[in-house]
């Protein structure tokens, strides 16, 4: 079955089950994995233009999307919507937290001036409300320490070892945790957060994006360690 998708490989992001030892298996449920799909994509370009309030870019989540399922074990997924949903979420959250996303929604003043659609003050402020939502599942769904990990990592670019004296963990410990914030992401998993609380920390991470100043949201992030959730 053609679904007229793409075949070519995400070259980031997370490591996704191999395929099947069978190729009759992985054949053989194939044109399952397509209707599934299909049935479940209007769902999906909404989640991302959620995150990312860009059709395009949604459109580019779903791919990604796409991709993933197909190299995805789907003889051990229990509900694949759900799997689905999470995949999309997941992939919609790191764009919408990456340098280029905090750099159209933070500088000041625009560059070049606002005569691209991008420049909008409305798309500006749409794509800045779409990363809010973003930063609030971050805060519901992972440990004050995935979350630093996470934030450090996706949307800074700190390195492994950064993140391991931050968080004064080992290297192997500091790639697990940043593991399992990737996977908690958009899962079920949800804490309530306090309106201050989600009001300092996106101050915070606005001011490091449009300054390059991570001092705050580094003592913030430290503060919140000495209630993680793991300990």
């Amino acid at each position: 079955m053609n679904t007229g998708l793409s075949s070519q490989r995400w070259e980031g992001g997370e490591t996704w089950p191999d395929r099947p030892a069978s190729a009759e298996q992985w054949d053989g449920g194939l044109e399952e994995a397509v209707e599934t799909f299909v049935r479940v994509r209007p769902r999906l370009m909404a989640i991302g233009y959620r995150f990312l309030a860009n059709w395009s870019e949604a459109e580019d989540v779903v791919q990604e999307t796409w991709l993933r399922w197909q190299n995805t074990d789907r003889t051990v997924v229990a509900d694949p919507q759900a799997l689905l949903a999470t995949m999309a979420t997941r992939l919609a959250i790191n764009i919408s937290l990456s340098a280029r996303r905090r750099y159209e929604v933070c500088r000041t003043p625009p560059v070049p001036p606002a005569t691209d659609v991008n420049d909008d003050p409305a798309t500006t402020a749409e794509r800045r409300e779409a990363v809010e939502q973003a930063l609030l599942i971050v805060l519901e769904s992972l440990t004050p320490r995935e979350r630093a990990a996470f934030i450090l990592r996706e949307a800074f670019g700190y390195s492994y070892g950064q993140i391991s004296e931050f968080l004064q963990l080992g290297a192997a410990n500091t790639r697990q945790v940043v593991s399992r914030a990737r996977r908690h992401l958009g899962a079920n998993r949800r804490v309530i957060v306090s309106s201050a609380s989600y009001q300092r920390f996106l101050q915070a991470f606005f001011t490091a994006a449009r300054t390059g100043d991570l001092g705050s949201l580094e003592r913030l992030l430290a503060a919140d360690l000495t209630v993680d959730w793991d300990n």
